[in-house]
């Protein structure tokens, strides 16, 4: 598995599979790997030939107070377990091979980001949008694969690709879980062994509020519930808890539709976010 740190040689690797007919995947990671990454290297190898995972610390979807200096890096680490998992070259560029000086154009997904992360984290979902429009324009895969764990980002993702006409097909790979239930993420590290054992609690809030949305209970209350008892079990303040039209992300108030139950709390100050289907 090869390294490269430049569009151009990650152009003539891709350009050297695409004449040997090879259909080509791409998976976009900012490090930290995880079984979760890990899992959709192996889902996007299972539908195309050759895999490019992509190891790049996006700048632009960190605000000034977030964690963008402090998040996990080990390029040696997680270049070893990209290969382990069946990536065949990673992309790995500098923040000026990304953004060179006078780049000043955004891609902006709007209604689908101006919801939840939209409403806590405004920049957050136009950094993604413009990082996985370079990725997807500099690579061309037949395929990307994107975790359903950031479930709006797909959303966005899904919808850029559509109005923009890039000839990508969008995957999703499902959320992989640690016992208990907490969902895989980077972020995990921050975790001290109090916060691990009570960051469960965010995905049986979650159920919880489908089960009483399949009963045809009351969701508005059965969010409120759920965000008092994750006051009361330790954490320190929930962004949202809310049932989504799982296309649009339109809050619904009653399960009339294919559903996505979302949710954001903080222990301490690790945010954490994680989402759960429902059905009617």
């Amino acid at each position: 598995m090869a390294i490269v740190r430049t569009i151009a040689d990650l152009r003539q690797r891709i350009a050297a599979w695409r004449t040997q007919g090879l259909r080509v995947g791409l998976v976009p990671t900012m490090g930290g790997l995880h079984e979760g990454h890990l899992s959709l290297v192996r889902l996007a190898s299972s539908k195309t030939d050759r895999v490019v995972a992509t190891l790049f610390v996006n700048p632009t979807q960190f605000a000034p107070n977030e964690d963008f200096e402090q998040y996990p890096r080990d390029e040696e680490a997680d270049g070893k377990l990209f290969a382990g998992a069946g990536a065949h070259l990673v992309f790995a560029p500098s923040i000026e091979e990304m953004y060179p000086e006078g780049h000043v154009t955004r891609v902006v997904v709007n209604g689908i980001s101006d919801v939840l992360e939209g409403e806590f984290r405004p920049h957050f979902l136009a950094g993604v949008a413009t990082v996985v429009s370079k990725l997807l324009i500099q690579s061309l895969p037949d395929v990307a694969v994107f975790g359903k764990k950031d479930y709006q980002q797909l959303c966005v993702i899904r919808a850029m690709v559509r109005d923009l006409d890039i000839p990508v097909e969008i995957v999703g790979g499902e959320t992989v879980r640690e016992d208990g239930g907490l969902a895989m993420s980077s972020r995990n590290l921050y975790l001290d062994e109090n916060q691990r054992a009570v960051a469960p609690a965010l995905n049986s809030a979650l159920n919880r509020i489908a089960e009483a949305a399949r009963a045809g209970a009351d969701v508005t209350a059965a969010c409120r519930e759920a965000t008092d008892g994750l006051i009361a079990a330790g954490f320190t303040k929930v962004d949202y808890l809310e049932l989504c039209n799982s296309e649009t992300l339109e809050r619904l108030e009653k399960l009339d539709c294919p559903a996505r139950v979302l949710g954001a709390a903080w222990l301490g100050k690790i945010r954490l976010i994680d989402n759960i289907g429902v059905f009617p």
